[in-house]
């Protein structure tokens, strides 16, 4: 079987244009893909919603209020679960499936939920944020994995971008369950954030009762030597002719995969050169979209946008809400543009935005005054962030997901997802903990100026070392990798030509 044969490339679907499966066609990819999906809600709605309820739990409890390092914690301590959980979560991907992972992290996250809504003091809190990380953690690498394995590769980014939509409408959820407590907190009503951290359980657990009735990725299940289940899993995504087609070659692949996972161990992702340079690109990504300031403006946004003059909590979560409802918004836009314009021009594009954006803000803090409650240099504040997020989660929000998915071979996909997830969430905490300190020290101008900097570094990354993915199935991306590490000359088509001609 050729490259230009194999099912789902683009030279397969040219040769049978009407086996193509549009987006959202398909109920049975669509249902597996929004159960996935929970675990991104849950990720999106714990990154946003413990802002808010910092708030009230230094009410409660006054060793918290009066100690900085509690509060940082707090709030930290989800992250370092995370990091924990993604590291943990590609072994346990490759050792048990994706569909045990995902329970096993919705089983985590639920005891973390409780453990949290009922602690009694900080410390069983920060326990139950520790243990609502490992579980978010471990969703983070297993859902993009799980959708990419089961879609059809002319819409596995669409696919892998509707997890990114549940995140982002996670965070959404999060803004609104924040401003609607705030209400609460005005009438004295006790023990809000218990609820608010509380109630984040009941996801994983409609998760976990659905997850028992969706099926394992089929590529793991062939892995498995599974192959009767794996082809009844394909029956229901392909018709008879293409199924024909992918069954052939997942059989033909099944030997040679099985042979490279009985040696792969972490330290071999850097033996090998092509792995490595795979792993570059997907790390780097990763890393990028942290520190490119976007959980700055998530975890922020309302404090950014007091900086800038609106005093009022209520007016700053309310606009805040705004632009979490935005993130969400471009998400979805994201889903279309990223099997249309490709995954690179749109990071490229998504980066540009950004640091333009990125520049406004800077200059609304540098050149404005933020005494005056919505002049206009606060207005300026707000319009780049909401131009912030109108270029960035489109692009750089679902594409560094997206690639990491689909990038490494199957031997290695979840050991370098997990990998790079904690790289993501490594980011994260060093951004989430540095942006407030920086900002006093040097001002929150100089600090965005920082950011654009870094949006910059990302922009020449992205065109130096990230391929376009689009529409190539797994071997024809791992066969990119071979070539950039070996020349064209080492038995493999020049299928970077190949896209750029088509």
């Amino acid at each position: 079987m050729t490259i230009e044969t194999l099912p789902g490339s683009s030279g397969y679907l040219d040769m049978y244009p009407e086996r193509k499966i549009p987006l959202l066609k398909n109920p049975y990819i669509m249902g597996l893909t929004v159960v996935a999906g929970i675990g991104g809600l849950l990720f999106g709605y714990d990154t946003g919603v413990i802002s808010g309820a910092l708030l009230y739990i230094k009410d409660d409890f006054v060793a918290v209020r009066e100690s900085s390092f509690l509060q940082e914690s707090i709030v930290s301590m989800a992250l370092v679960g995370a990091m924990i959980g993604a590291s943990a979560g590609g072994w346990i991907n490759d050792a048990y499936g994706r569909k045990r992972a995902t329970v096993l992290a919705d089983i985590v996250f639920a005891l973390g939920s409780v453990v949290m809504a009922a602690a009694p003091d900080p410390y069983i809190l920060i326990l139950g944020r520790l243990l609502v990380g490992l579980g978010v953690g471990v969703a983070s690498v297993t859902a993009p994995v799980y959708i990419a394995e089961a879609s059809p590769s002319e819409i596995r980014g669409g696919l892998v971008g509707m997890n990114v939509l549940m995140i982002t409408g996670g965070q959404f959820l999060s803004y609104l369950v924040n401003l609607a407590f705030t209400e609460l907190l005005d009438m004295q009503v006790p023990g809000t954030w218990r609820w608010m951290l509380g109630v984040a359980g009941v996801p994983a657990v409609i998760q976990f009762v659905l997850m028992l009735f969706m099926p394992e990725s089929p590529r793991w299940l062939f892995m498995k030597d599974r192959k009767t289940e794996a082809i009844s899993v394909l029956s229901k995504i392909y018709d008879i002719s293409r199924l024909e087609d992918e069954v052939e070659y997942l059989n033909s692949q099944l030997e040679e995969e099985r042979q490279k996972k009985r040696d792969v161990r972490y330290l071999d992702v850097f033996k090998r050169k092509e792995i490595r340079l795979a792993f570059l690109a997907g790390a780097g990504l990763q890393a990028f979209q942290q520190f490119t300031g976007i959980n700055t403006v998530m975890y922020y946004s309302p404090t950014i946008v007091q900086m800038a003059g609106f005093k009022s909590n209520q007016l700053a979560l309310l606009l805040s809400l705004i632009v979490a409802a935005m993130n969400a918004a471009g998400s979805i836009l994201g889903i279309y543009l990223i099997d249309y314009a490709g995954r690179r021009k749109l990071a490229l594009s998504s980066l540009a935005g950004v640091i333009v954006s990125l520049l406004i803000l800077s200059g609304s803090f540098l050149f404005g005054s933020s005494g005056s409650t919505g002049g206009l240099s606060g207005w300026f504040a707000v319009i780049g962030l909401a131009l912030y997020i109108a270029f960035f989660s489109p692009g750089m929000g679902p594409v560094p997901w997206t690639v990491n998915s689909e990038i490494y071979p199957e031997a290695y996909r979840g050991i370098c997802g997990g990998m790079s997830a904690t790289v993501n969430w490594v980011s994260n905490l060093i951004v989430a903990q540095s942006f407030l300190s920086i900002a006093d020290a040097l001002g929150t101008g100089p600090t965005f100026l920082i950011l654009a900097g870094i949006a910059v570094i990302a922009f020449v990354f992205v065109s130096c070392y990230v391929p376009e993915t689009k529409g190539l199935t797994f071997e024809e991306v791992e066969n990119i990798w071979k070539e950039r590490a070996w020349g064209s000359g080492s038995n493999t088509q020049s299928l970077l030509e190949q896209r750029n001609e088509s």
